[in-house]
């Protein structure tokens, strides 16, 4: 059987419909780097899905040609994920697409190096005819995050993120956008086969540990 991420790693991939606390550990992913509305009818968010899925399943069917990739298993593609900002803002303002910064991404396997995906970038050229370059191999370290599994239409999520800092506050978490951090998406769910009502979507949002001020007592 190909190895599931998704059924190896439930506990990052089928969180439960409530929020909770999780520690992400470094993960490797293809990654395309874009700017503006993700909806945008044929617009560089589309393109840089096509990019990412060109790329994943050159390195998934290698198996069937004549490059031989050292560790190679058998897998399932882990699903599409994407990471979220806008300047000046600590999440997101899903009335502000076109203001979207975002980095679209799948995770790789763990036999996967930066070799091995030149070399899939230039098979991937040859076969499709489209330049790849744009596709980078990015290591991403989440660590400390809540995380909480959304169901319904992506505009909806707010309601889902709501919850999710309310939970984090109660258990002394604030918010933690710096560093490069950002609202995490992962998407289990097929947009083109699915109704919006149906969506499942996996929201992750990192947090730190607030800072307790200790009080000093008066004798």
């Amino acid at each position: 059987m190909p190895f599931d991420y998704k059924k190896e790693y439930k506990e990052f991939y089928l969180p439960k419909k409530q929020p909770e606390i999780v520690t992400l550990p470094p993960m490797n992913f293809i990654a395309v780097q874009g700017k503006g509305d993700p909806n945008e009818e044929g617009g560089p968010y589309k393109q840089a899905i096509n990019l990412l899925y060109g790329i994943a399943y050159t390195i998934k069917m290698s198996k069937k040609g004549d490059h031989r990739i050292q560790g190679y298993f058998d897998y399932v593609v882990p699903p599409l994920e994407g990471l979220w900002r806008q300047e000046g803002i600590a999440g997101v303002d899903y009335s502000r697409k076109q203001d979207f910064q975002w980095i679209s991404m799948i995770r790789l396997p763990e036999f996967v190096t930066e070799e091995e995906l030149e070399w899939a970038k230039t098979e991937a050229a040859a076969k499709k005819g489209m330049d790849y370059s744009s596709v980078e191999f990015l290591t991403y370290e989440e660590g400390l995050c809540v995380q909480c599994m959304h169901l319904g239409p992506y505009d909806e999520e707010s309601a889902t993120v709501a919850l999710m800092d309310q939970f984090a506050e109660e258990r002394g978490y604030l918010l933690d956008m710096a560093g490069g951090r950002r609202h995490h998406e992962i998407y289990l769910s097929d947009v083109r086969r699915c109704k919006p009502e149906n969506l499942k979507t996996v929201i992750r949002h990192p947090i730190k540990k607030a800072a307790v001020t200790a009080e000093r007592n008066e004798f």
